[in-house]
């Protein structure tokens, strides 16, 4: 018979529970601290949906009320140092912090509230209106809450979406020497979206200073969680990931509070990450003033029961209980809290002209002016001032041959020698002498703490780096083996790292680099093949880099390197074991944003191409015989685009070919087709012509994989096609 033993996880799992003991024992100052925060953010919130029950709030407005207590009892130990990120139902944890961040001693209920804390809390009621002096000129509103001088680095629409930025903040703590920590609030819908479990463990397997802190509040939407999950304690998940959790109960502030000091202690010592799961409870549903009872998912009784160990009441009763405060000073407080409420209403509010007595509008003047509306999409490049950039035909060193994968490695080494804020992360990237096409050759050893092989999961990874590159303070370089994965982490790279800029306002920065290789014609098949840059160019926020010798390379990605913006540095197989033009042993050269290059100047057509697809379209011009002007684009997105060599060029030769290897349907021709033609219509003397690649996906047959991606033949038919209209 087979012998049995009971496998206990290596990290610990505790239910901490306080009782009268514990909130005698606990000091005065924290417990009036905690009730000013916690009728402060309640008050706050009553306000809010009172607005959005007269239509003042446009979109949504997710209430937190009866959730204080674990917002209020986990950040009231934090530091200004410490980061947070949280939930779309955030305004409960972006205010905790913000008021920690404004009074770390606490705010005396028994007195007036400071001018920070109701220009704070004015500020807030603007971003959540939508209005031009919220943090981020109303561009957030309620889901998207965001000061960065507070420590409070973004709440998050997306369920779990936050999660991975979270950790890059909570690495950038620890490789910065700093005992700082960062925590992540999400929900118990959350807990099993992938990018959450994703970087639990890489978390762990990093020892990152990150929390993450679990409000179960029972409830996705209308979906129970006995319904979604068989183990309801959700601190269960993270001894199986080696992380040290706990469960608490986040109706009792002081429980949250005790068990986020133990998880401090745990953190700020370099022991790894924390899970706190608190049960919660929200009183309303998930958008707008009406109870969950009223949609049927819920009953009236368990509301009611909830109610009973409202977080406000239980701090409050404790506080008369022990003679701290009368209950007269408790009513006192929130009274004047509901009069500052009503003042900071009637700064951004008036009567509606025409309008039933008492109706109201937002004041005309508080709105942004619609012109903003696509400022911050990207920055104006200001970075780069004062930049000297050179080109081939005006580099002072000799032009020689050189290998293209040693233009990649070279310049790689360069910057991280050079800049200390470099980091390479991606699978493998430390592994096989230099990875899987040998681009980070000798990187692991010379720069051991920022070359980081991670696990395969791209959301962790991604949105780490979307993180550290926020944070500031390190310049990440992220590798995708092969451009497919990116779909992988498309929330990451799409709706976080691409809109951050915009969506906080447009000030903020996000000096990321995404390197990815096009793989098409290598056999590997529809899934590791895909050209991205036609799906990248449609998405906000991204610029785009297309080398196609080893010269360009170095110059585009210290270039890209330099921006503030998220670059994604695009490769393809068929270049790594080419040599092309370059200047031997200079990994200094930078080339401007949005300057193309022409590769061949002619006046019968003009091609325009990118990436390897330039090689097939100058064997193809000279095997057809054609006086082509070849363009190779090298910034492909929108804001980079060389228009004046695309206009310079239509104008001479009145004709345009656009050359792609790429599958049609995510082709990066057709928008610029559409674009040309409509800047440049009365130049042209025929239609737009297009190569790319067929419909379906490469596949991993040979003959299959060349009749679907488009080469030499397919640009030489097409000019002979041309030629002969």
């Amino acid at each position: 018979m087979p012998s049995r033993k009971a496998i206990e996880p290596a990290a610990a799992w505790t239910e901490l529970v306080v009782t009268d003991a514990d909130w005698d024992a606990a000091p005065a100052e924290l417990l009036t601290a905690m009730l000013s925060q916690l009728v402060l953010i309640r008050t706050f919130e009553e306000f809010v949906l009172d607005l959005a029950a007269k239509g003042l709030i446009h979109g949504p407005a997710h209430s937190s009320i009866g959730q204080e207590g674990g917002a209020v009892g986990s950040c009231i130990s934090l530091t200004s140092a410490d980061t947070v990120n949280g939930s779309h139902r955030g305004h409960h944890q972006f205010l905790a912090k913000v008021l920690t961040h404004l009074h770390p001693d606490g705010i005396d209920p028994t007195k007036p509230v400071p001018d920070d804390v109701r220009d704070a809390l004015l500020r807030t009621l603007r971003e959540i209106c939508g209005l031009d002096r919220g943090f981020s000129h109303g561009r957030g509103g309620s889901m998207h809450l965001q000061w960065n001088e507070a420590g409070a680095i973004g709440t998050n629409a997306i369920v779990g979406g936050g999660v991975p930025l979270a950790a890059g903040s909570a690495w950038a703590h620890k490789h910065a020497g700093t005992d700082a920590v960062a925590v992540s609030y999400f929900g118990d819908g959350a807990i099993n979206i992938g990018s959450v479990l994703e970087t639990f463990n890489l978390a762990a397997a990093w020892s990152l200073p990150l929390c993450f802190f679990v409000e179960n509040n029972q409830y996705a939407v209308s979906t129970h969680i006995a319904e979604v999950t068989a183990e309801t304690r959700l601190s269960g998940r993270g001894p199986g990931f080696g992380i040290r959790s706990w469960k608490v109960d986040g109706m009792d502030p002081l429980a949250v509070h005790l068990a986020m000091r133990e998880a401090l202690e745990h953190l700020r010592s370099g022991q790894g990450p924390a899970l706190i799961e608190a049960e919660v409870y929200r009183y309303f549903h998930q958008n707008g003033p009406f109870p969950g009872s009223a949609f049927r998912y819920r009953t009236k009784e368990e509301e009611r029961e909830w109610r009973r160990r409202d977080p406000l009441d239980t701090t409050a009763r404790h506080i008369v209980r022990r003679g701290i405060l009368a209950q007269d000073d408790v009513a006192g407080c929130i009274e004047q809290a509901k009069a500052l409420m009503a003042e900071l209403g009637e700064v951004i509010l008036e009567p509606k002209p025409g309008g039933k007595p008492k109706e109201q509008r937002i004041k005309p003047e508080e709105w942004p002016d619609p012109g903003f509306v696509d400022e911050g999409v990207r920055g104006d490049l200001s970075e780069l001032a004062g930049m000297t950039f050179t080109d081939l035909d005006n580099h002072p060193g000799e032009i020689t041959e050189s290998s293209f994968i040693g233009a990649i490695a070279g310049v790689l080494a360069r910057r991280m020698e050079t800049d200390p804020r470099v980091v390479v992360m991606g699978e493998d990237v430390h592994r096989l002498n230099g990875g899987t096409n040998g681009a980070t050759r000798g990187l692991k050893e010379r720069f051991p703490d920022r070359v980081l092989g991670t696990p395969i999961s791209e959301n962790a990874f991604a949105g780490l780096g979307g993180g550290l590159a926020m944070d500031g303070r390190f310049r990440p370089i992220v590798e995708f083996m092969y451009a497919d994965f990116m779909w992988v982490a498309a929330d990451q790279l799409f709706n976080q790292i691409g809109k951050a800029r915009h969506m906080f306002g447009g000030t903020g920065k996000v000096p990321l680099v995404l390197r990815s290789k096009v793989a098409m014609g290598t056999g590997y098949g529809s899934q590791h093949s895909m050209d991205p840059a036609g799906v990248f160019a449609t998405a906000p926020g991204w610029r785009i880099v297309a080398p196609s010798t080893p010269f360009d390379y170095i110059g585009l990605m210290n270039t890209a390197l330099a921006c503030d913006d998220p670059v994604m540095v695009l490769e393809h197989v068929d270049l790594y074991q080419s040599s092309g033009p370059n200047v031997p042993d200079d990994y200094d050269h930078y080339l401007p944003v949005g300057k193309a290059a022409v590769r061949r100047r002619g006046s019968a057509i003009t091609i325009i191409t990118y990436l390897a697809m330039t090689q097939h379209v100058l064997a193809a011009v000279e095997d057809v015989g054609i006086d082509a002007e070849v363009i190779d684009l090298r910034w492909l997105d929108r804001a980079s685009l060389d228009w004046d060599t695309i206009t310079a060029s239509v104008q001479k030769t009145n004709t345009v070919l656009i050359a792609e290897q790429g599958a049609r349907g995510t082709s990066y021709g057709g928008w610029l087709a559409d674009e040309i033609q409509r800047r440049l219509f009365d130049w042209l003397d025929a239609p737009i012509e297009r190569v790319t690649g067929g419909e379906a996906s490469p596949s991993i047959s040979k003959v299959l994989e060349r009749a679907a991606v488009a080469g030499t033949e397919e640009v030489a038919a097409k000019l002979r096609q041309i030629a002969e209209v």
